[in-house]
């Protein structure tokens, strides 16, 4: 998928929602458990209660490695059935991968070939060359963690390193490599008043905002200082979402959640 696709769907949806597929069997509706493939029967019933809401749906890969090859099958099945039935939705296989040379340039196979996601996020602290075989693929995206929301994040990545704060430098420098003009970044909802200054390194990029919701970021504080003219964002809500409910009504319920926020950023993007 081309950022133009993507800029397209924002508009004609009127949403620039993410929704994490992060399945959990201890917190699914039980009576999913009687099924054959519980994991994927329950991200079916969200997927179609919410694909017209949302532009972007995230896997979080954990969630499926954790359950071995049934796991992984199911998360075969789900994005599958999101590519087959809604070609338009931007699929992110949040893997946060980072390793250097073959071994990055078989994760990338893995999962833009073999999956057929639209993008990865992965981790930039091993440099270019753990980065550069992500970004080779055409009409790929790498979404590369920036700033994150989690409490230890101030371990590392604001930092100062020579007089600035190494999310900065990290920014910085992902600019220069090779296909740099197929990098997102992952910026932490939490994180709301860093984002002036990271939109004045990468002002046109895309920002994939964890954090909203749950972990208590805030919509419109995201919006106010990471928006670009393009809207330039995509906003994750994983357990606020797919998680409303635990009964026989949990895509329902979901689905109410996600018109929530689709119709508090459709009133943002009228402003």
């Amino acid at each position: 998928m081309t950022t133009q696709q993507l800029h397209s769907q924002i508009q004609a949806k009127k949403s620039f929602l993410c929704i994490g597929l992060d399945v959990d069997l201890k917190k699914i509706p039980k009576h999913l458990l009687e099924t054959e493939d519980p994991i994927f029967e329950f991200n079916k019933a969200i997927i179609d209660a919410t694909h017209n809401l949302c532009v972007s749906y995230k896997p979080n890969i954990a969630f499926y490695e954790a359950y071995g090859l049934k796991g992984w099958q199911s998360l075969q099945k789900t994005i599958q059935y999101i590519n087959q039935n809604h070609p338009d939705i931007f699929t992110i296989a949040d893997a946060k991968r980072g390793d250097i040379g073959n071994t990055s340039s078989m994760y990338a196979k893995a999962f833009f070939e073999d999956l057929e996601f639209d993008s990865v996020t992965v981790a930039p602290y091993m440099g270019k060359d753990s980065v550069e075989p992500f970004l080779a693929f055409e009409n790929k995206h790498t979404i590369m963690l920036a700033l994150t929301s989690n409490e230890g994040a101030f371990d590392f990545q604001t930092q100062n390193v020579e007089g600035k704060e190494l999310y900065k430098v990290v920014l910085e420098t992902s600019k220069k490599w090779k296909n740099a003009q197929n990098l997102m970044y992952v910026v932490g909802a939490t994180k709301a008043e860093y984002f002036t200054e990271i939109r004045k390194i990468v002002p046109d990029s895309f920002l994939l905002v964890p954090g909203v919701g749950a972990q208590g970021g805030s919509l419109s504080e995201v919006c106010q200082y990471g928006m670009n003219e393009n809207v330039g964002l995509l906003i994750n809500s994983s357990r606020a979402v797919i998680y409303a409910s635990s009964g026989l009504d949990f895509a329902d319920k979901a689905r109410e959640e996600a018109l929530k926020l689709q119709q508090e950023m459709e009133l943002i993007l009228k402003k």
